[in-house]
């Protein structure tokens, strides 16, 4: 079994909220057994012995393998979210809060690769209401990038013919951090977003003169 993933100053994934304790150890164990093998590839006994127990026990608290990947999905979009939102509602020029939310979401991302792979790759394995409600808020995630640029190009920031496409191109650039981020590789979850937001911000063009992110 691997271990679980960590954080850069050791704090444990961000599963506080699930209880029992029993609920949590079998949340982290689907995550590793998700990202691992795929949603389909894996059964709830995988997901039971990775978590020491019983395949009876897991029913206890999840009544479906789908209902553990909604819990999952559904507490990784809320974070995504939050972070996105507070660097959208933040102070500064519109440089510094997409710099702040590229540095925020990418670094959630590579601190959270095992978990972050799971919530955004298996989002089609979800059933139909399931997979409404977590659409609806990659939408809002979506919508705060948006308003940042929208200021940016509003403030002469920016300059960026297609708001909506350039939206997508940024979330999609840091949310394939997840893809290919090595926790023994070279470059630190905090690099890897300072470089993102380096590399978002010549993406977007800011103008000569505009204000910059020191």
């Amino acid at each position: 079994m691997r271990p679980v993933e960590q954080t850069a100053d050791g704090e444990n994934q961000p599963w506080d909220e699930v209880t029992p304790e029993a609920a949590r150890r079998l949340l982290v164990a689907a995550v590793e057994a998700f990202a691992e093998r795929g949603y389909h590839a894996t059964t709830t006994r995988d997901i039971a012995g990775r978590a020491g127990m019983s395949p009876a026990a897991l029913y206890i608290h999840y009544k479906t393998k789908e209902e553990l990947l909604h819990r999952i999905s559904r507490i990784g979009h809320d974070k995504a979210l939050e972070l996105l939102t507070r660097a959208a509602e933040s102070p500064g020029t519109a440089s510094e809060r997409l710099a702040e939310a590229v540095r925020a979401f990418v670094r959630w991302h590579a601190e959270r690769h095992t978990t972050a792979r799971v919530v955004q790759y298996e989002l089609d394995a979800l059933g139909d209401e399931h997979r409404a409600e977590i659409v609806q808020l990659r939408r809002q995630s979506g919508a705060a990038v948006r308003r940042i640029l929208t200021d940016g190009v509003r403030d002469g920031e920016f300059d960026v013919q297609d708001v909506p496409g350039t939206t997508l191109a940024v979330l999609s650039l840091c949310i394939d951090v997840a893809r290919w981020f090595n926790a023994a590789g070279r470059r630190t979850p905090d690099e890897v977003g300072a470089l993102y937001a380096d590399l978002v911000l010549r993406m977007v063009a800011v103008k000569p003169g505009a204000p910059t992110v020191a």
